[in-house]
C-alpha cells in the first residue's frame, strides 16, 4: 500500500470499528439480553442463555483482537509520519494480511491436524469480521425470539399478579377466608414459576402462549367482583382507602415522570446537579395495604378510631410525598427550561446586534456561533452556555456604548 492506501485505510477501519462496536453494545443494552443477563434459568432457556452468553464472549473476543491489531497499525502510522518501505510493508500486512491470531482455543478442532504447530489461527482483519458477523446475527437472534415471548409473558403474568394483589387487598380488609383465592394463588405461583425460570416452555414456535395465566386471570376477576360486594357493606372507609389509592397513583405518575424528566436532563445537559428522586410511593403503598387489613371479625383491631387516625396520618404522608415529588420533577426540569431561555436571550441579542448595525460583525458572529452551538448541542454545558451568552451580551453592549458616543 501507498501512504495515501494505508490512511485511507486506516480511516475506513476506525470507522468500522466503531460501528461494530456500538452494534455489540446495543445488543448487550436490549431489553431480551438484559432480561437473559440477570436471571436464574432452567430448561431451554437456561439452554438459550448459555449460548447467547457463550456468543458474545466470542464476539467481544474476536472484537478485542480486531482492535489489538487495527492499534498496532494506528500505533505504527503514528510513529512514522513518512513511512519507508519497511513500514509500509509492514502496515499493509497488518492492514490486509493476516494479522489477527485467535488463541488455540479458537481454532475449531476440524482445521487441526495431528502435526500442527500449537498456535492460534491468523486472520485478516476482513476474515475477523466475517467471522464476527453470523455470530454477532445468531445472538441477536436469540434474544429477539427470547425477548418477543418473554416480554409478552411477563407483561400479562404483571396484570395478573395486579388483578391478584387487588383481590387479596380486598379480602384482606374484611378479614374472610376466600378458598377459591387460595387454590387460584397456587396456580399462579406454578405459572409465575415457569414465566421467570423458562418462558420458553410456553412458547408455541415464536409466540408466547398465555392461555394458563388468562384462564388464571379470569377466575381472579371473578373472586375480586365478589370481594368488592363484600366491601359494600364500608363504603366511608372504603372511599377513604381508595383516595389514598389516588394519591399514590398519582405520586406514582410524578415519581415516574420524575424519572423520565432525569433522564432527558441527563441525556442533554452536561453534569447536572441534580436533586436525589422522589421514591415513596411503594413504600406508602405498603402502609396502604397494612391499614387495609383489619383482621378477624366485624372491628379492626384496635378499633375504627384508632384505623381511621392511621388513615389520616397515611393520608397526610401521601400528599406531602406527592407535593415533594412535583417540586423535585420541577426543579429537574428547570434546568430543560434553563437551556431554553439560555435560547431565546441568545436570539434576542442577535436582534439586537443587527439592529445596532452589527449583523456582519465577524467577531460577534463568532461569539454566537460558539453560544449557539453550545446550546444546541446535546448534552449542554450550561455554565459555559451561560458565560458565552454574557460574553455575547458584554460585546454587543460594548459596540453599543461605541456607538452612543
Amino acid at each position: 500500500m501507498s501512504r495515501d492506501e494505508v490512511d485511507r485505510t486506516l480511516a475506513r477501519l476506525r470507522d468500522e470499528k466503531e460501528r461494530i462496536s456500538t452494534a455489540l453494545l446495543e445488543l448487550e443494552a436490549h431489553h431480551g439480553y438484559q432480561l437473559l443477563e440477570g436471571a436464574a434459568l432452567d430448561g431451554g432457556t437456561r439452554r438459550v442463555q448459555s449460548e447467547v452468553r457463550a456468543g458474545m464472549a466470542s464476539l467481544w473476543g474476536l472484537f478485542d483482537l480486531y482492535g489489538r491489531a487495527l492499534g498496532a497499525a494506528e500505533d505504527l502510522r503514528a510513529r512514522h509520519p513518512k513511512p519507508g518501505q519497511a513500514q509500509l510493508t509492514e502496515l499493509t500486512r497488518l492492514l490486509a494480511g493476516p494479522s489477527v491470531e485467535l488463541p488455540v482455543t479458537e481454532v475449531p478442532l476440524e482445521r487441526r491436524t495431528l502435526l500442527s504447530v500449537p498456535s492460534g489461527e491468523k486472520l485478516t482483519l476482513r476474515a475477523a469480521v466475517e467471522r464476527m458477523t453470523p455470530l454477532y446475527e445468531e445472538v441477536a437472534q436469540a434474544v429477539a425470539a427470547l425477548d418477543t415471548v418473554w416480554s409478552v409473558l411477563l407483561s400479562r403474568l404483571a396484570e395478573v399478579e395486579a388483578e391478584r394483589r387487588a383481590a387479596e387487598v380486598l379480602l384482606d380488609s374484611l378479614g374472610e377466608a376466600e378458598p377459591e383465592l387460595d387454590r387460584l394463588r397456587a396456580d399462579l405461583d406454578a405459572v409465575a414459576a415457569l414465566v421467570r425460570g423458562d418462558p420458553m416452555a410456553l412458547a408455541r414456535g415464536d409466540r408466547a402462549d398465555t392461555g394458563r395465566l388468562d384462564t388464571i386471570r379470569t377466575g381472579l376477576a371473578e373472586v375480586r367482583r365478589r370481594l368488592e360486594e363484600a366491601e359494600r357493606v364500608r363504603d366511608g372507609f372504603a372511599d377513604r382507602l381508595r383516595g389514598v389509592a389516588g394519591v399514590l397513583d398519582l405520586l406514582r405518575r410524578t415519581e415516574a415522570e420524575t424519572r423520565r424528566v432525569r433522564d432527558e436532563v441527563l441525556a442533554k445537559i452536561a453534569s447536572p446537579v441534580l436533586p436525589d428522586l422522589p421514591d415513596m410511593s411503594a413504600s406508602l403503598a405498603d402502609r396502604l395495604a397494612a391499614v387495609g387489613r383489619p383482621g378477624q371479625g366485624a372491628a379492626p383491631r384496635g378499633g375504627w378510631t384508632d384505623l381511621a387516625a392511621r388513615v389520616a396520618d397515611l393520608e397526610k404522608a401521601a400528599n406531602g410525598a406527592l407535593e415533594r415529588a412535583r417540586e423535585t420533577a420541577g426543579v429537574i426540569r428547570g434546568l430543560l427550561e434553563r437551556r431554553e431561555e439560555l435560547r431565546g436571550r441568545l436570539d434576542a441579542y442577535r436582534v439586537k446586534a443587527a439592529r445596532l448595525g452589527h449583523a456582519e460583525d465577524a467577531e460577534l458572529a463568532r461569539i454566537y456561533d460558539r453560544a449557539r452551538a453550545m446550546l444546541w448541542t446535546s448534552p449542554c454545558d450550561l455554565r459555559k452556555a451561560t458565560v458565552t451568552l454574557s460574553e455575547y451580551q458584554q460585546a454587543i453592549n460594548a459596540r453599543a456604548k461605541g456607538t452612543n458616543r
